[in-house]
């Protein structure tokens, strides 16, 4: 869709309307998620270069003090405010009805760093020292401990990328200051990584489930914060260019690309699949279907049918037989973005199904053709445009979820630096 204009100003708008107003009555069920849906809100207005404009340094104080509010005395930050019982009423008996939250400890940090804190109320060792706790068995993560310290919740893909990531965060090339602090068993978390690639490519929530684009990025995301995807790590990469798994896992992902967007069908969630049985990717799955499992990724051929039409809109879906859905181009083009891999999609297919087809007239994206704006869906198709290089977007680290500059800020506090300046 070559008219099509991102609406940057409106963007703004969206998100500012999101941090400094309430939130509409459907995010009531959210509000144990406050920390992520913070996460979206402020990532994005950085994502398009406003924060320090749209937003005062008394404010942004402000959300940093909020933040620090919601870190767990014994280590990792809680979802929300709303179980914190107060540091005189929290016992080791009651501190389990308000428990540090994985996917909160990570996304609490990156908002840190991108309001430009410097981490040093962190309690770093603590929050290390929590982490491993969190481990099972098989190597995989859960969400937060429970009574009698039982590890609950979790056990997928994504929660080992939250706690890969926070261990990236906090321990830094140097683990400076915490010679008596253990870490995560990481060989036994890369086994379990392992362990959830499927026979078509995809990685899924755990070992013999369905490959799904959202656990596929969860994946990459920990193998890259965990340093085995580059060949400069001093360690072999588990899933190396070249190799059956990394061909695999390519050609899956190029596959998920569709020019079928569900914008003619019933709007009912059972409806992902039309009469004839037709799974919807056309030219891109059929194209990868013929080829031979040992065929080069690289000698793919020109995978969307060659129709102005179809080469107009064309976005991702997270699994075999669904319709495109906004947060699937981020999963799909930010994995591809991490193995190298970003030039084999269709961008203007992606841009034009984005900016024609799910971008809000009021600001945002929603989830598909015609659905209103939400914080998700808003943030990963800006940032997945982001990825292609949108004029009026800063540039993105896939694995962070967040700007280069929030990267290259953290690339500075003490425990990153290599060597002392």
């Amino acid at each position: 869709m070559s008219n099509a204009v991102f609406t940057k100003d409106r963007h703004i708008r969206y998100f500012l309307r999101c941090l400094k107003t309430f939130l509409p009555g459907l995010y009531t069920s959210n509000d144990s998620n406050r920390m992520l849906l913070a996460f979206f809100t402020i990532a994005g207005l950085d994502l398009l270069g406003a924060l320090q404009d749209k937003t005062t340094p008394e404010e942004r104080q402000g959300y940093i003090e909020w933040i620090y509010h919601c870190q767990v005395p014994s280590g990792g930050f809680r979802g929300f405010t709303g179980t914190d019982f107060g540091a005189k009423k929290r016992t080791q008996e009651n501190e389990a009805w308000d428990p540090a939250n994985v996917p909160s400890t990570f996304f609490a940090l990156v908002i840190l760093l991108i309001l430009g804190d410097d981490l040093s109320r962190v309690k770093r060792a603590e929050c290390l020292r929590w982490l491993p706790k969190m481990q099972r068995p098989d190597g995989s993560f859960g969400e937060v401990f429970g009574p009698e310290d039982r590890v609950e919740g979790g056990g997928d893909l994504r929660f080992c990328c939250f706690g890969a990531g926070t261990r990236y965060i906090l321990r830094g090339q140097r683990s400076a200051g915490l010679d008596d602090v253990g870490d995560i068993d990481v060989g036994k978390l890369v086994g379990f990584i392992e362990s959830c690639q499927t026979y078509d490519g995809g990685m899924a929530e755990g070992p013999y489930c369905e490959a799904h684009s959202g656990h596929t990025y969860c994946a990459f995301g920990a193998l890259t914060f965990l340093d085995r995807l580059s060949n400069n790590s001093g360690r072999a990469p588990l899933i190396s260019p070249g190799s059956k798994q990394y061909e695999s896992v390519v050609r899956w992902l190029v596959s998920r690309q569709t020019t079928e967007l569900g914008e003619d069908e019933d709007d009912e969630e059972d409806s992902d699949m039309d009469e004839s049985g037709d799974d919807g990717t056309r030219g891109l799955s059929q194209a990868i279907d013929r080829l031979s499992i040992n065929e080069s990724i690289d000698t793919l051929p020109n995978i969307l049918p060659p129709t102005e039409e179809s080469l107009q809109c064309a976005g991702f879906n997270g699994r075999c037989n669904k319709y495109a859905d906004t947060c699937y181009s981020f999963w799909n083009t930010a994995t591809l973005d991490m193995l190298g891999k970003l030039s084999m999609v269709d961008a203007n297919g992606n841009r034009g199904y984005l900016l024609g087809k799910t971008q809000h007239l009021v600001g945002g994206f929603g989830k598909g053709v015609g659905e209103p704006p939400d914080l998700l869906h808003s943030y990963f198709g800006m940032v997945s445009l982001a990825f292609q290089g949108e004029q009026g977007l800063d540039s993105i680290d896939p694995a962070l979820c967040a700007t280069h500059r929030t990267m290259q800020h953290l690339h500075t506090l003490p425990w990153w630096r290599e060597t002392d300046y």
